[in-house]
């Protein structure tokens, strides 16, 4: 039973599905290389597997998917898991396009209207981006999906942009491929400039045969109630997917 000061619960979680390619250990990088170019009908059945786990959640990040080129059999992955898995809301945004190859995207599936849904280019080299999702208006649920670069000093760059977009926000989630751990002066300076938290950093999320690093995350403002913050053992991409369930506030109205 909830607490009287919440009303509702919400179910996220957080994945980077590598395109839906399925990696068991370092060595599939060099010789399953040529899936990330060309299809494969494995590819397909993977992301069935992976539409089973999102259909247990009301906001689902998505990292690393493919938006309809030739490596994915020119299928829209965000969509295309939105109907497996039964989301009536969903919105890619396309960072890097290498011609008809491949388009490298973030994606969102909501059970959920959102009342707004804005995209934003990170700073850096092409190719990162954010997604923003509104819930419930300016003071209600802000929600946003990142995938962050590989280097600190475009992630510091990143980081700060992100903090400035979602300063003067009252309920705040940010999850994604962060590809920093929980200890680094990237997390640190996100964390203290917004006034987030993090649960449950003890678990690493890649890579997904034997994890070593936590480069996933979901942070969430003070304002919001966290329950059952996991690392899950589902390992058909090379990143494990994370999740939380946040208490709704009683006040706060979410439909779009």
């Amino acid at each position: 039973m909830l607490n009287r000061a919440y009303s509702n619960r919400l179910r996220l979680l957080s994945y980077n599905i590598q395109t839906g390619l399925e990696t068991q250990h370092y060595g599939q990088y060099l010789t399953h290389s040529w899936k990330h170019v060309l299809p494969h009908r494995a590819r397909l059945r993977n992301l069935n597997r992976i539409a089973t786990l999102l259909g247990q959640y009301d906001i689902v990040g998505l990292q690393e998917v493919d938006s309809g080129s030739l490596r994915s059999g020119f299928v829209d992955q965000t969509e295309y898991l939105a109907h497996r898995a039964g989301f009536p809301h969903w919105h890619k945004q396309v960072n890097r396009r290498i011609g008809s190859i491949a388009q490298h995207s973030n994606g969102v599936l909501s059970r959920l209207k959102p009342s707004d849904v804005a995209e934003y280019r990170l700073p850096g080299l092409p190719g990162r981006g954010v997604i923003v999702c509104q819930y419930g208006g300016d003071q209600g649920l802000t929600v946003c999906i990142m995938h962050l670069a590989l280097g600190r000093r475009a992630r510091l760059r990143q980081i700060d942009f992100v903090s400035r977009l979602v300063k003067s926000k009252s309920h705040i989630v940010l999850m994604g491929d962060l590809n920093c751990s929980c200890e680094s002066r990237e997390m640190r300076y996100l964390m203290e400039s917004v006034g987030l938290q993090e649960f449950s950093c003890e678990k690493s999320t890649f890579p997904s045969w034997r994890p070593m690093r936590r480069i996933d995350h979901i942070l969430v403002s003070d304002s919001l109630c966290i329950e059952n913050a996991q690392v899950l053992d589902y390992s058909f991409s090379d990143h494990l997917p994370i999740s939380i369930d946040i208490l709704i506030p009683e006040h706060l109205k979410l439909a779009g």
